[in-house]
């Protein structure tokens, strides 16, 4: 189930908002200029290779590709008996920005997108057939949680541009991490 919690970036201790809602995550994620979308779920096989997802979305990722100038599609998949998947959470647990937009669609399992919006946090508990489009320049981070499992399509400009530029704010180790939103009740 998709989840959207709101923080007060100051005071994080408590969510101030917490939706399960598609519609209410979606209306309040585009008022702070956040891509949110539900897809239809395509047939695939288990283990379908990167071609096969990428063939199966086809007309999604046209569209996104001529609404939003993106070059490339591509598919990255982590399960959690993967040797190096502590190091691959870490190295997107801290705060930073991108000089182009980061479009993740969740194919299967799921991931935490954190936006730092002005004052507040938005963490974004992203499910099987979310999309979510960070923009340029958004504080964010990702926590895959500690057993990863997911697969997601990536759009984009310039992949040998898309750099993370951390901020060396230390608000990402202040929020909740996955393990305590994970399935947050409501």
């Amino acid at each position: 189930m998709t989840i959207l919690s709101t923080f007060d970036a100051h005071n994080p201790d408590t969510a101030l908002t917490v939706t399960d809602d598609p519609a209410e995550i979606g209306k309040l994620l585009e008022n702070k200029g956040i891509r949110f979308e539900r897809w239809l779920t395509q047939d695939l096989p288990a283990g379908a290779a990167p071609e096969q997802i990428l063939e199966a979305y086809s007309a999604e990722i046209a569209k996104l590709k001529s609404e939003s100038g993106f070059q490339t599609a591509d598919v990255v998949s982590l399960n959690p008996d993967n040797l190096q998947k502590k190091a691959f959470r870490q190295k997107f647990l801290d705060e930073h920005t991108h000089s182009e937009d980061e479009v993740r669609f969740f194919v299967r399992g799921q991931g935490i997108f954190y936006l730092h919006l002005g004052s507040q946090v938005f963490a974004v508990q992203c499910q099987k057939n979310d999309l979510i489009s960070v923009p340029k320049g958004t504080k964010h981070w990702f926590d895959m949680g500690p057993e990863p499992e997911f697969t997601c399509i990536r759009l984009f400009t310039n992949p040998e541009g898309w750099v993370a530029d951390f901020t060396g704010e230390d608000i990402a180790g202040r929020l909740p991490r996955f393990e305590a939103l994970e399935g947050v009740a409501l």
